[in-house]
């Protein structure tokens, strides 16, 4: 019989965590601890450095485990889409664990704050997602608002939808912002006059559009700063 001692122990992710404490733990190690299992060739701590090795050939391995898909972490040998679900769900977690801290200390009153908060999250997307971001007078974000997900039309981004919300959440002030998926942030005819009549509904609302800002792979335009609004 083999017996097992404490120094061995440590090895071992789970009672390492028992013992140590989660911040001792590598970046592995607590994914296999989510795991649990892995296949009889393959123990959960090797298939965790595998998942974490196929999202650093994305980028960062841990911002960019977030944007591995269901079929690609499917593809790796033991990862079922049981496993695949549970290590979406926690990257979707640790997302907005993220987005939350940050948000609560910024304020909106720049156009590259706004850029640099949604980049990552927002230039790897293959659809274009329409944000309605509700800001308060010190332009500290409220809430955000998904109203499309495709493109931007006149007939998906309406004034009727876009003052509903800000008056559910006593907005004073609006911003727009949305992904171009071709990486190229330059805003299209059908941008410009969206906005432009958004704007013009929040200055008789009282509520102002403050800018729209446009997402590209890596680079961003404010409506604002190119006196397009």
């Amino acid at each position: 019989m083999i017996m097992t001692t404490d120094a061995d122990k440590v090895d071992l992710p789970y009672e390492k965590f028992l013992t140590l404490g989660a911040g001792a733990l590598t970046e592995a190690e607590l994914l296999a601890i989510i795991l649990r299992t892995g296949t009889r060739n393959c123990p959960a701590l090797a298939l965790a450095k595998e998942v974490l090795s196929l999202a650093g050939g994305k980028g960062d391995k841990l911002n960019c485990l977030h944007h591995l898909t269901l079929r690609e972490l499917m593809e790796i040998p033991g990862i079922g889409e049981v496993k695949a679900v549970k290590i979406k769900c926690l990257s979707e977690l640790a997302m907005r664990m993220s987005r939350e801290r940050a948000a609560g200390g910024l304020h909106f009153d720049a156009p590259e704050t706004v850029a640099d908060y949604y980049m990552e999250r927002m230039r790897h997307q293959e659809k274009e997602i329409i944000l309605l971001l509700l800001l308060d007078n010190k332009l500290k974000l409220i809430e955000e608002y998904m109203i499309s997900l495709g493109t931007v039309r006149a007939s998906l981004l309406s004034p009727r939808e876009v003052f509903l919300e800000a008056f559910k959440c006593r907005a004073s002030n609006l911003m727009l912002l949305h992904n171009h998926p071709s990486g190229e942030p330059k805003p299209s005819s059908m941008d410009i006059a969206v906005t432009r009549k958004i704007k013009e509904a929040g200055e008789l609302m009282d509520i102002p559009l403050i800018d729209h800002i446009i997402l590209g792979d890596g680079c961003y335009i404010s409506m604002k700063g190119e006196d397009l609004l």
